[in-house]
């Protein structure tokens, strides 16, 4: 009997996307635009978020919002009602994540000389997003206090990705089993470079310090 094939694929796919990623980045590079790319589960309060944050940092740069979702235009218009600056909506057509030419489609149908900053809300999963580039100069991801802070342990992949943790909902530490220095260990065990902010979107508490490391971010790379 002659053996299974067995083709890898796998490879050949990531990195394909990946050389379609470098190549956005440059591109983005030469336009001066600057694009986060912002991941977590449902429910984290990734939108709310945006929504603080943008009305703080909108009179010193120039922002739209690219908002993925597998449907409904919800968080799209939400963030346009609430901030007045350009959303629009991404439909995956099913697909858990955004690969790097999604996301070029998607900045497609943004007025790119009249942005600095863009801003991708991801799919809401701490899986798929994670292992695709979209292009994206920074990746940065919400862990909301109810998922637990042994999620570092469970998710090794976004966490290693990301640039930026924040850490959402600390006005109800009180009410969970979450214990911030814990979490802080996790995450530096997964990725020691990454940056962690404690906010609450629901307050505002630490979206300033959220904003000024945008802002500085954004700066840094329009240079």
């Amino acid at each position: 009997m002659d053996p299974v094939k067995v083709i890898e694929i796998k490879k050949s796919v990531f990195a394909d996307n990946d050389e379609d990623a470098a190549r956005l980045r440059k591109e983005l590079k030469d336009n001066g635009v600057y694009l986060l790319n912002l991941m977590s589960s449902p429910g984290s309060g990734k939108t709310t978020t945006l929504i603080r944050t943008i009305n703080l940092i909108k009179d010193r740069l120039r922002v739209a919002v690219m908002e993925a979702d597998i449907d409904s235009d919800v968080d799209a218009r939400k963030i346009k009602d609430a901030t007045g600056i350009e959303s629009i909506q991404l439909h995956t057509g099913g697909m858990c994540h955004l690969d790097a030419e999604m996301t070029r489609q998607g900045l497609g149908n943004l007025p790119m000389g009249e942005v600095d900053l863009v801003i991708l809300e991801n799919v809401g999963n701490l899986v798929c997003p994670a292992e695709f580039d979209t292009g994206a100069v920074c990746n940065a991801m919400i862990l909301s206090v109810p998922e637990g802070d042994d999620k570092p342990l469970k998710y090794p992949l976004m966490f290693s990705v990301c640039d930026l943790v924040l850490i959402n909902k600390t006005d109800v530490m009180p009410y969970f089993d979450f214990d911030m220095d814990r979490c802080r260990e996790y995450i530096r065990m997964r990725n020691p470079r990454a940056m962690v902010i404690p906010v609450c979107a629901k307050t505002g508490e630490g979206i300033d310090a959220f904003a000024d490391w945008l802002c500085t971010r954004v700066a840094e790379w329009k240079k």
